[in-house]
This record gives structure tokens, C-alpha cells and sequence, in this order.
């Protein structure tokens, strides 16, 4: 049996997850909060391309499964256009983040992606056998899940400082004077 992928986002987002890793955010200076505010950020971009890659190959994998069931005639090249359309896709549940950074290392999230179903090689999909492809879907499939709870966590600590932020301008605690001098640098 293959060893099992590390978790999604692997330490990084292992630190942030920490149970009480916000609990001393209000006694933080405002810089280290700003710094806190942006590596959630940077990991959080990083786990949005990830589940990405990952939501990209199961639409392909669940959509030959499919294809094999309905024998239609066509091949999987020519559902491809269907496929990136993301017809059949149901709404999108994200928070529509605006991200103002790029994934940090994306060689290393489809390595991870690729991790998740050994054995399985889908650059050769439709050379797989129908319990390879649904062994690689249930896969991709459990990841996502995990890689989703991980990202939704993740996002909760952003909002979390992004409020403690909010909440010393609000109060007066900080100023915005000198925030705007310190990004003018």
C-alpha cells in the first residue's frame, strides 16, 4: 500500500489550524497582525489552486466514468470542451475572495494532486480500467473533501485577523494614516 499524501497544504496550513493560534492576536502588534493576516492569505491562494488542479481531474475522471457508462461514441478528447465548461457543475460555494497573490510553488500542489491516486496514472485515462478509474475518483474525491474543510478553516483564521484589524481602526487602537504611509514605502 502506497503511503497516504500529507494533508492538504501540508505544515503551513497545519500552523494556522492550530487550536488557539488566534488567541493572542489582540495582544500582537499590528504589523505582526497585518504578517498573520498575509501568510493565511498566501495559503489560502495556495489551497484555492490546489483544489483547483484537484476539482479539474475528477471532472475529467467522473466524466469518463460516464462516458464508458452511456458508450456514446465519443471520446474524452472530444468531451473536453463540455468538461472545462464545467457544465453539470452545480454553483460555486467559495466566498468570491479577491486574491491579490499567486499560488507560491505550483509545482509542488500538482505533485501533491498527483500523490493522491498511485497506481492510477490518468495522463493515459482511458487505458485504465473502470476500478483503477473509480478507485481514482473515490480518491480525488475524499481529497477534495479534506482539502476543502482545510482551506474553509483556513479562511476563518483571515477572517479573524482581517476583523482584529478592522476592529482597532474602528476603535481607534490604530491608524490609517499610517497604514497608508507604511504601504507608500
Amino acid at each position: 500500500m502506497s503511503p497516504k499524501p500529507t494533508p492538504a497544504g501540508g505544515d503551513a496550513v497545519d500552523a494556522l489550524l492550530v487550536p488557539g493560534f488566534l488567541e493572542d492576536a489582540t495582544k500582537r502588534s499590528m504589523a505582526e497582525v497585518r504578517a498573520l493576516r498575509r501568510q493565511a492569505e498566501q495559503v489560502e491562494v495556495n489551497l484555492s489552486y490546489t483544489r483547483r488542479l484537484l476539482q479539474g481531474r475528477l471532472d475529467i475522471v467522473r466524466r469518463e466514468m460516464q462516458r464508458r457508462a452511456e458508450d456514446d461514441g465519443r471520446s474524452l478528447v472530444d468531451l473536453l470542451p463540455e468538461i472545462l465548461a464545467e457544465k453539470g457543475r452545480g454553483p460555486a460555494h467559495g466566498l468570491g475572495r479577491h486574491q491579490t497573490v499567486q499560488p507560491s510553488n505550483p509545482d509542488a500542489y500538482e505533485s501533491w494532486v498527483n500523490s493522491l491516486t498511485p497506481g492510477v496514472d490518468l495522463s493515459s485515462i482511458s487505458e485504465l480500467t473502470d476500478a483503477k478509474l473509480e478507485r481514482g475518483a473515490k480518491a480525488l474525491a475524499r481529497a477534495e473533501s479534506g482539502l476543502s474543510e482545510r482551506r474553509r478553516g483556513v479562511q476563518q483564521v483571515m477572517d479573524a485577523l482581517a476583523a482584529e484589524l478592522g476592529r482597532r481602526y474602528r476603535d481607534g487602537e490604530a491608524d490609517v494614516a499610517a497604514l497608508l504611509a507604511d504601504e507608500g514605502r
